[in-house]
């Protein structure tokens, strides 16, 4: 019996799933960003702060010690940045979200940014199990010239160990605002063995797809240019899109890892514009 059948035991039996919220203040003191309040309930906390790139940007790295989201469970992560701060939020491997036998579980991130702060959000791959019911949901919140970097990565089914995802549906949702403007809305439901998965007009049989919101600055035509040349593998799509306020990379294709080194080389570009300094990354990565 493996991870996910054990998961799915569990739920069937009654247990009530986790419901687990952290919550996480950042402040500018001088040249240094600062963790200034970290609260945590049930199974999410900080596992380390880093600061690679001097005190300026504080690296955290955010941990679920279950090590995957089963049907019931509930986690939600909210990260409020002061003026001037910057923070990146990464996480130690790779997110599961377990088959359930009925009961969704549910991820909620909301990011609040003063003016002239930055949050990068990176966190490692998602791979969706079959059968599970998974409900993500973003809510980014700047204001004045604060800027926000974020991607996931999302992989159906074990496909590594011939599984596919022919049973469950994801449910997404992200919403970016500056200022109560709104700048990027987007929602998406995909059942299990749902025809957009072979569509050209969904995963054109694919089974990683991925997207990457950069908010709050104007990409000019440069950038995008440079942005667009990054090389794609052979068998992956990408495309670059850019909105007033907003630029949005995707990607599809049969590797996370393909997928991940072309997200990493999109934001090594914009970082300059939307942080203020070059890439570094977070050493968790490398490990």
């Amino acid at each position: 019996m493996d991870l996910s059948e054990v998961a799915s035991v569990s739920t069937a039996a009654g247990a009530p799933g986790w419901d687990a919220r952290l919550t996480l203040g950042y402040e500018r003191s001088a040249a240094r960003t600062v963790l200034t309040r970290r609260e945590h309930m049930g199974p999410l906390r900080v596992q380390r702060n880093l600061y690679p790139e001097g005190g300026g940007t504080c690296h955290t790295i955010v941990v679920h010690p279950p090590g995957g989201i089963a049907g019931g469970d509930r986690l939600a992560i909210a990260a409020t940045l002061g003026e001037s701060s910057a923070a990146l939020l990464t996480t130690p491997g790779a997110g599961k979200w377990y088959r359930s036998l009925g009961r969704p579980a549910s991820q909620s991130l909301e990011f609040a940014l003063g003016a002239g702060a930055s949050l990068e959000w990176l966190p490692q791959e998602t791979i969706v199990f079959n059968g599970a019911m998974a409900d993500m949901e973003t809510r980014v919140q700047l204001s004045g010239d604060a800027a926000y970097v974020g991607w996931d990565i999302v992989c159906f089914g074990r496909t590594a160990s011939g599984e596919r995802f022919a049973r469950g549906s994801l449910r997404t949702r992200t919403e970016i605002s500056r200022d109560g403007r709104r700048l990027w809305l987007e929602q998406g439901r995909l059942e299990g063995d749902d025809s957009l998965f072979a569509s050209p007009v969904g995963l054109a049989g694919r089974t990683v797809c991925g997207t990457l919101l950069a908010a709050g600055r104007d990409v000019p035509a440069e950038l995008l240019a440079a942005c667009r040349a990054v090389p794609v593998v052979e068998g992956a799509l990408a495309g670059i899109t850019r909105l007033p306020g907003v630029c949005i990379a995707r990607w599809l294709g049969d590797s996370s890892e393909d997928a991940r080194r072309w997200f990493a080389a999109q934001w090594a570009l914009l970082r300059p514009v939307f942080h203020g300094g070059s890439a570094e990354s977070p050493r968790i990565w490398a490990t």
